[in-house]
């Protein structure tokens, strides 16, 4: 039966039913390891035109939308979440993996695909700007859910690397798409575009980022519940608007989600939870139009040819851009080896395989059913080991908690006091010490002490234990003092 031809109600019913179906199965991918994004695909492809319900959908420019609009909320989401002072150490790095990373990326698979598989050479650059970012949606959904931490920052890196480099793949695709026929850009052409893209992105993100912080803090709405449906539409905002001036706008998302994330701003605690929800939401869709999308009949076709493209993209050409492109920093070669396994493919890549179709391509079909089968082949092997690849490589890390809190305070745009969380590090001199030795800032007060599942109200004979979740309220200006005192590291005092 053909989505289109279903009425309103059974579209409806459909779609809820397959959204509940992929929730319910979560429970069940974090028991066994597999990530939850495989889950979506597969539910997809079985309510599909080849699966059991027989949904015939093969609107590829629709899945093109919904999918572009569904990253840009997952990547507003994870700027949202990341943390500006975890992020700076680790920013060299992980633009050097979002540029150099992906263009190296893409010329060894071209090559590859050129020289080995014999593709046309149009066609081998194609497959090659289409896989060489990782994808922000798996990246963060497997490293949010795997319930493993790692040493050094890594987590931010892959992160930031994961959400920086998604908009020099869609260039590069694009790009490539431009020379077939006979409208072909030139090199100088290409640059420009290239400087134009990245550079817009990060200032229209910059400046709309800011305006949005301003904005919400300054329009004092009536009803709390308007401020999630304004950030909403704000994310659509900067989208639409970079992409209409000429920049990049998965780039200008992310870097306001951080730029927002990294201040205090009204009812911050519920939008953020109402934001992750969303990108929850977004990641579910997508990747359920994405299997209703694939003809799973097809893909033994290319299994030869994706076999092969798969393991020289997970194997060779991976750990190869990134090994060179993290030459000069301080980075070990076991985290350079796990950066390279974590190099996820997913919904991104899928999306840009989407493309060829608008060119009218005679091997759009080919490309990204090749595409679909790399993507499931590097959830399946790479998302579901990496657990075990951090512990052997012996990079694992007591995992951060997130904090949950039994109230919300409403940071004041004007007010002279805030509450903010802190973190104490592993290995902290702070940890065995009372809460009257901390030697805090005057004015600043331990409200509350998030430690595993319980919150504990401190006094002044509270000790402070590896990974303990405070919230302080405490004076403006007194924050670097405080996260000065957590993260000093040296001789414990004993209990």
């Amino acid at each position: 039966m053909e989505l289109n031809a279903l009425n309103f109600e059974f579209q409806i019913l459909a779609l809820s039913s397959l959204i509940i179906l992929s929730i319910g199965l979560l429970r069940v991918s974090t028991k066994f390891g597999i990530p939850s994004l495989l889950i979506f695909l597969t539910i997809g492809m079985l309510a599909g035109s080849d699966g059991i319900l027989k949904i015939w959908f093969n609107d590829a420019d629709l899945t093109r939308k919904v999918g572009s609009i569904a990253l840009a909320f997952i990547l507003f989401s994870g700027g949202l979440e990341t943390d500006w002072t975890k992020v700076k150490p680790v920013l060299g790095k992980g633009i050097s993996l979002g540029t150099l990373g992906v263009l190296l990326t893409c010329l060894f698979v071209a090559l590859f695909a050129i020289f080995v598989m014999g593709f046309d050479p149009i066609i081998g650059f194609l497959l090659g700007a289409i896989v060489s970012s990782t994808d922000a949606a798996a990246v963060f959904n497997v490293l949010r859910t795997s319930n493993i931490g790692m040493r050094k920052g890594l987590t931010s890196l892959l992160e930031l690397e994961s959400g920086s480099n998604d908009p020099l793949a869609v260039l590069l695709t694009t790009s490539v798409l431009g020379f077939v026929g006979t409208s072909s850009p030139s090199w100088d052409s290409l640059a420009w575009t290239i400087f134009q893209q990245f550079s817009l992105g990060i200032i229209l993100g910059l400046l709309l980022g800011y305006w949005i912080y301003r904005g919400m803090n300054r329009i004092k709405l009536d009803y709390e519940g308007l401020y999630p449906v304004l950030l909403s539409a704000s994310v659509l905002f900067v989208y639409a608007a970079t992409d209409l001036i000429g920049g990049n706008p998965f780039l200008a998302v992310y870097i306001a989600g951080i730029i927002i994330g990294n201040r205090s701003f009204v009812h911050k605690r519920s939008n953020v939870r109402f934001m992750d929800g969303i990108a929850w939401l977004m990641q579910i869709v997508m990747f359920l139009t994405l299997g209703l999308l694939v003809f799973p009949s097809k893909i033994p076709s290319v299994a030869v040819l994706g076999i092969a493209f798969s393991v020289f993209l997970i194997v060779i050409a991976r750990p190869a851009a990134v090994f060179l492109a993290l030459t000069g920093f301080n980075v070990d070669w076991r985290e350079k080896l796990l950066v390279s396994w974590v190099g996820l493919r997913g919904a991104a890549p899928i999306i840009l395989a989407t493309f060829p179709f608008a060119k009218q391509l005679p091997e759009s079909e080919m490309i990204f059913h090749i595409v679909f089968f790399t993507v499931l082949t590097s959830l399946l092997l790479q998302g579901s080991t990496i657990p075990f690849a951090v512990r052997i490589l012996g990079l694992e890390a007591a995992l951060e908690q997130r904090a949950s809190y039994p109230f919300e305070f409403e940071n004041k745009d004007k007010s002279d006091t805030q509450l903010l969380e802190y973190i104490v590090p592993y290995g902290s001199a702070s940890v065995g010490k009372f809460v009257y030795e901390l030697d805090f800032p005057e004015n600043s007060l331990i409200t509350l002490i998030y430690r595993g599942d319980s919150h504990l109200v401190p006094t002044g004979k509270t000790k402070m234990e590896d990974g303990d979740v405070l919230l302080v309220l405490t004076p403006q200006g007194a924050e670097d003092k405080i996260r000065e005192i957590l993260s000093r590291m040296g001789e414990r005092k004993e209990a």
